[in-house]
């Protein structure tokens, strides 16, 4: 050892292994063997390796590995990890290629037989530590938070996180060298480690805190106040003894190799480059080839690795007149084969129209690198500009039966913006996708809710990522099929504009692509996109191409029902008003309220000298008891219920399929939220009884039924986990009706005695909370005065000083560094509290306080969504589909025999939709109704 600090870096090998096999899709190497884990496990050490020696970084590295699945705790317990499957076999064959990996780097890999990859961690760890080297374990494994202080830290490469003594006071509510005694009483279902059977997390915290060990509290079990709770404790001593042993690390394990061994060395060229080369790994092997040529530039071989964007490739101009039309299927042919040559090809579809379900495969477009890229007509039709001839392209079903080995092809990336549009288009064609990136959804992981330098949001579509990060304008669509009434659908632009247009799509896509994927690794957001973006894209093609049923006929019923309310609501109207009038005219409604019946508060704008009758206006007059302003508000939304939901729906049915496909936008919201649009199935009212008879319509076919899979108070749940509240997490851990609790809570009125009125005060408050209410805005909602909403929200934050702490913390973050983040990583970005602007800056505090909870309830259930179609399938029930997402609800059309075997799995894959990544303290509760339609399902 020498006198200059020490610093051992020990990664914990299993966990870097697991997230790369799931996070990434299905991928070979020539000789076709799975390697999706080593790809991922390889990119993952070196951004490792890049990132520390960026810094001071560590002078010692080594890779620690479990040798096999048997240790010495099974010969103390037999049952230890008797639950744990097998490992998937598509993985087996990856782990010597996974060790031949981290060999290729020069860093030692360390395993045993007989003992766990946990205990030579501790042993490493604490024999270092001794030598008076810092020791940082690359991993977020509870078991080894036993481990921190002292020297010890432990780096949690997924959200970029050092894991401290705090951190893991903060985790678990006692010192490190307690969390060993928290575990053996929780047990662990995973390891089936038996722990006390009903004891959770903040139990065994409780009882630690209290008797400060394991064995204290059984010789003291008589204190326990809590008569279950004691006799749980004096029935399991021995599980709590086994279980103790259990979790305690083995940190005098002899060790196989010296410390000094563990010596960092900068990534060799050759061994890896043999690798890469064998296994395919052509952006691996590219990067590999730019970091030589560095090291030969500088003429030493520890030369600083390239700075950020050494990666980004150069800014070419475009040339379209290098792009190829492709009429033959010879020249098919030569595309497909250098796109199987070049690994990664761009595609783009072209249709002749928007919605996926009805539209015409026109053309696909592909591209192999910048300005070589080709357009491969299929559908195109005579038109005025083609002199009434047909033109000359390949034979459509021939071209995509030659297209399908390449778009399905393992080990070629495919590359599209906006690529689920494409992916429904293919799959009408019997073509699946796979795998493939999304330059759409790279750029929202990256860059969700981010300002640009005029102050104007940084969308994510193709054209506006274009100029800005290429410097390029493309070719608008007027410009090819024309505007208005003479435009044309693509398949009749002209082969020679309708080439230019299409392959620009795949070259600019595939340029984006080159310079935004580097991005994700440098600014740590590689995980959102691969756990939560990418792999939810197919999932929602499939949920859009199946649609739901509606029923015509009942629609039809509404919408007369609903024409003849407008018509009662008008005429109420124009009584109460004393005159006829344009009830649907925002100027004549102002005139009759502001100037005939001299109402107070009205404003005009300055801009078209008309009052302002928004909905804010007619709330305060209805909440001032104006009868004129609630009918008014009752007709507007009769009126919107009809024209967007019971007459639209009608014409929005597929004629092929007799269902309704809606689509769901990924990249809209800057919280991680979906929408859906054509038909937008979001914000169909379910507090009023009108909104609710539309749900009715939404029917499964004969012999099945609609199944309604429901978060409940999900984003309360997410405030008493995020913020820390003592008296809320405890509330949802029980089981207690949360509004009740904070009302007796709040009002001192005890739970035997609530009312329905103090309960829905509450109610009022908990959720008016989360969105940053105002006194002005929970007085409209209770119809109280301004001033006793106002003593409401302040006596809440006095009960739950938590909440107060948290919105400070976290309004103070967003101004620091500009954006909050889920729990899951996901960088919202909040450059509006920054602003000069009073109201503006107001508005982003608000939303940079809601965003972790409702940017962290949108992670949950996508995480849920990508894995609900495989746990269904484990469990042959393939028949129940997934249909619909709205907010905290999934709608599923499952077979009614099987009705109940579907809602078991997907509660529990619902509920435990955060594992492995995140451990809550308060449990997720996820509520399951069937019915003949989606209303009686709810």
């Amino acid at each position: 050892m020498t006198d200059a600090p020490q610093h051992l870096y020990l990664v914990d090998g299993s966990s870097f292994i697991f997230r790369a096999y799931h996070r990434l899709p299905p991928l070979t190497d020539p000789e076709g063997t799975p390697v999706n884990a080593v790809f991922g496990f390889t990119a993952m050490l070196w951004k490792l390796i890049e990132e520390l020696n960026k810094g001071e970084g560590p002078t010692h590295l080594a890779v620690i590995l479990d040798a096999s699945k048997h240790s010495f705790r099974m010969e103390l317990y037999p049952e230890y990890k008797a639950n744990r499957p097998e490992p998937p076999e598509d993985l087996i064959p990856q782990f010597p290629l996974i060790r031949d990996a981290v060999r290729a780097f020069s860093v030692p890999c360390i395993e045993e037989i007989g003992i766990e990859a946990d205990d030579i961690i501790a042993a490493y760890a604490v024999k270092a530590r001794d030598e008076g080297m810092k020791v940082t374990i690359v991993s977020s494994d509870k078991d080894l938070m036993q481990l921190v202080g002292g020297g010890i830290d432990m780096l949690d490469t997924m959200r970029d996180l050092r894991i401290d003594v705090a951190h893991v006071e903060e985790k678990f509510g006692v010192p490190p060298e307690k969390v060993g005694e928290v575990l053996a009483l929780m047990g662990d279902a995973v390891d089936n480690i038996p722990g006390v059977r009903g004891v959770g997390p903040k139990t065994a915290t409780q009882l630690i805190q209290q008797f400060g060990d394991t064995e204290t509290l059984i010789a003291r079990a008589a204190e326990i106040k809590r008569d279950k709770l004691r006799e749980m404790i004096t029935s399991s001593v021995d599980d709590i003894r086994m279980s103790r042993v259990l979790v305690t690390l083995k940190t005098d394990w002899p060790l196989s190799e010296p410390i000094e061994t563990f010596a960092l060395k900068d990534p060799p060229h050759e061994p890896l480059s043999a690798f890469f080369k064998k296994h395919g790994f052509r952006t691996l092997l590219s990067k590999l080839g730019k970091h030589a040529a560095m090291e030969a530039a500088s003429g030493e071989p520890g030369a600083a690795l390239p700075p950020p964007d050494a990666f980004s490739p150069p800014l070419l101009p475009f040339e379209h007149d290098k792009y190829e039309t492709v009429a033959t299927l010879e020249a098919l042919d030569g595309w497909i084969a250098e796109a199987f040559a070049a690994g990664t090809v761009a595609v783009d579809t072209e249709t002749d129209s928007l919605d996926a379900m009805r539209a015409n495969l026109v053309g696909v477009s592909l591209a192999t690198a910048p300005n070589r890229a080709c357009y491969i007509p299929l559908g195109h039709v005579a038109s005025e500009g083609l002199l009434g001839e047909t033109p000359v392209q390949v034979d459509r079903v021939e071209a995509l039966a030659r297209l399908k080995p390449l778009l399905e092809d393992a080990a070629t990336l495919k590359v599209g913006q906006n690529l689920k549009y494409d992916m429904l288009v293919l799959a009408r064609q019997g073509i699946t996708i796979a795998p493939f990136d999304d330059t759409m959804l790279i750029s929202y992981a990256l860059d969700s809710g981010k300002a640009l330098e005029n102050g104007g949001p940084a969308g994510h579509g193709m054209d506006g990522l274009s100029e800005r990060l290429l410097g390029h304008k493309p070719i608008p669509f007027k410009q090819v099929a024309g505007t208005g009434k003479a435009q044309v659908t693509f398949d009749k632009v002209p082969l020679d504009a309708a080439t230019k247009y299409a392959a620009e799509d795949a070259d600019c896509t595939l340029r984006l692509w080159q310079h935004l994927k580097p991005r994700l690794w440098r600014e740590h957001v590689t995980g959102v996109y691969e756990t939560l973006e990418r792999p939810l894209a197919p999932v929602l093609m499939r949920m859009e191409r199946r649609g739901i049923k509606v029923d015509r006929a009942a629609l039809a019923r509404l919408s007369a029902d609903y024409a003849q309310g407008l018509e009662r609501l008008e005429a109420e109207v124009h009584t109460l008003a004393g005159t006829p009038f344009n009830v649907a005219s925002p100027r004549q409604l102002g005139e009759i309220l502001f100037e005939q019946m001299g109402l107070q508060g009205g404003k005009k704008s300055a801009k078209t000298g008309a009052y302002s009758t928004d909905v804010d206006v007619l709330d305060r007059l209805a909440g001032e008891g104006i009868e004129i302003a609630q009918k008014v508000l009752d007709w507007r939304q009769l009126a919107k219920l009809k024209s967007t939901y019971t007459d639209t729906l009608q014409e929005q049915i597929n004629p092929e399929t007799g269902r309704v496909h809606t689509s769901y936008a990924l990249a809209s919201t800057t919280t991680g939220r979906l929408s859906s649009t054509d038909p937008n199935l979001q914000n169909i009212p379910v507090r009023t009884e009108e909104g609710r008879k539309i749900r009715d319509a939404f029917v499964p076919e004969g012999g099945n039924v609609l199944l309604s899979a429901d978060y409940s108070q999900i984003e309360l749940r997410l405030l008493a986990e995020i913020a820390e509240i003592p008296q809320l997490r405890q509330a949802f851990a029980d089981g207690l009706d949360i509004h009740a609790m904070t009302a007796s809570e709040m009002f001192g009125v005890p739970m035997a005695e609530m009312t329905p009125l103090i309960r829905r005060q509450a109610k009022a408050i908990n959720f008016g909370i989360i969105y940053g209410i105002s006194a002005f805005g929970l007085a409209r909602n209770l119809g109280i005065d301004r001033g006793a909403a106002g003593d409401y929200i302040k006596r809440y934050f006095e009960r739950f000083p938590g909440i107060r702490d948290y919105m400070e913390r976290t309004k103070m973050g967003a101004r620091d560094v500009g954006y909050v983040e889920t729990l899951f990583g996901r960088r919202i970005h909040t450059p509006l509290i920054k602003s000069s602007n009073q109201a503006e800056r107001a508005f982003g505090e608000r939303a940079a306080i809601n965003a972790p909870l409702q940017g962290t309830a949108a992670d949950i259930i996508r995480r849920a969504m990508i894995r609900i179609e495989d746990a269904l399938e484990a469990e042959n029930l393939t028949d129940a589909q997934m249909l619909l997402q709205v907010h905290d609800e999934l709608v599923f059309e499952v077979p009614a025999e099987k009705a109940a075997a579907a809602g078991a799995v997907i509660k529990r894959v619902m509920e435990d939709a955060c594992a492995p990544v995140v451990e809550l303290a308060v449990p997720l509760v996820v509520e399951v109704g069937t019915g003949q339609n989606w209303n009686a399902a709810h």
